[in-house]
């Protein structure tokens, strides 16, 4: 316990060690935690989670939406790029995603709600091949039209980018 306490890998979470305009580019609170995730790919941490929360849009889901995606847009839009720049994103599996979908159709809160059928994700590094859509709606989003991605191809991709083999029990 105490040589992880006092591990030079510590200087990692030291957020002040970068220059400040690299700090204000990330943005707010969660361009700050993507900012520290890089700082920890960096350092070797195999494993890091970023939680932007409020996703949850049952009211109000216009102008909910409108300020999370800037949030969203400039942290992960940085920690993208710094990945690539310092060559890191191809050994690097980035995920984007939640736990389900939003309905297509507005509540009566102008809000969206749980929707299990359908929902994105956003994979990148880790020799995942980029700038590709996988899958598609109908034209009201309610439906799965083509190329339905399962569960488990979804994790055996996670874990083939993992060097994991998904066969394996």
């Amino acid at each position: 316990a105490q040589d992880l306490m006092n591990t030079p890998l510590l200087k990692a979470f030291d957020l002040g060690k970068e220059p400040q305009a690299v700090r204000k580019a990330y943005g707010g609170d969660f361009g700050q935690m993507c900012l520290l995730s890089r700082r920890l790919v960096e350092a070797g941490v195999p494993f890091i989670e970023i939680g932007l929360n409020g996703w949850d849009t049952h009211n109000n889901n216009f102008e909910a939406v409108k300020n999370l995606s800037g949030s969203l847009d400039t942290g992960f839009g940085h920690l993208m790029k710094d990945l690539v720049e310092r060559d890191l994103l191809k050994d690097t599996l980035v995920l984007w995603a939640g736990e389900f979908g939003r309905t297509p159709e507005i509540n009566a809160g102008n809000g969206r709600d749980h929707w299990t059928k359908c929902w994105s994700v956003v994979m990148a590094g880790a020799g995942i091949q980029g700038g590709r859509v996988i899958g598609e709606t109908d034209k009201d989003g309610m439906e799965i039209r083509n190329r339905p991605v399962p569960v488990q191809d979804y994790f055996a991709t996670i874990y083939k980018a993992l060097g994991i083999d998904p066969e394996k029990k």
